[in-house]
């Protein structure tokens, strides 16, 4: 099965950041502070996951990251900010990952300049194009 492999390279409360490898190919990604795995509040814990290409009714094509523990409903979407909504942070991710082609800031829902993922959409569709609607593994890792 083929790999891709997130390596997580920083970690604030405006959102976590890092890079997406998959056939020769990158992109950045952005999720949510770590949280200590609370569901909707944080990224998910290191390690191996199977990712499935599937459709989500609102979302579009995707991917189902699956058998995480203690968490469901993970997938890869487009999304742009990942802050930790309990600090007044805005979020469009609520556990799931977002790739991008670009990190950079954009003007939030008060008015400050957050961290944030760019030009999501794209990256997604490079990430799916790779996949080839067939599964693979995501192994995630964070830099310490």
């Amino acid at each position: 099965m083929r790999t891709a492999v997130l390596v997580r390279t920083e970690s604030t409360d405006e959102g976590t950041f890092g890079l997406i490898a998959f056939g020769g190919e990158r992109t950045y990604s952005l999720e949510l502070p770590w949280r200590d795995n609370a569901r909707g509040l944080s990224c998910i814990p290191p390690g191996a996951y199977r990712a499935v290409p599937t459709s989500h009714r609102r979302l579009g094509r995707v991917v189902a990251v699956l058998d995480v523990p203690g968490r469901s409903g993970i997938l890869i979407h487009s999304a742009n900010l990942a802050g930790d909504v309990k600090r007044r942070w805005d979020s469009q991710l609520q556990g799931c990952i977002a790739p991008c082609e670009r990190i950079g800031r954009l003007r939030n829902r008060v008015g400050e300049w957050q961290r944030a993922g760019l030009v999501s959409r794209p990256a997604l569709s490079r990430l799916l194009a790779w996949a080839d609607d067939r599964p693979f593994t995501i192994d995630v890792e964070t830099l310490t």
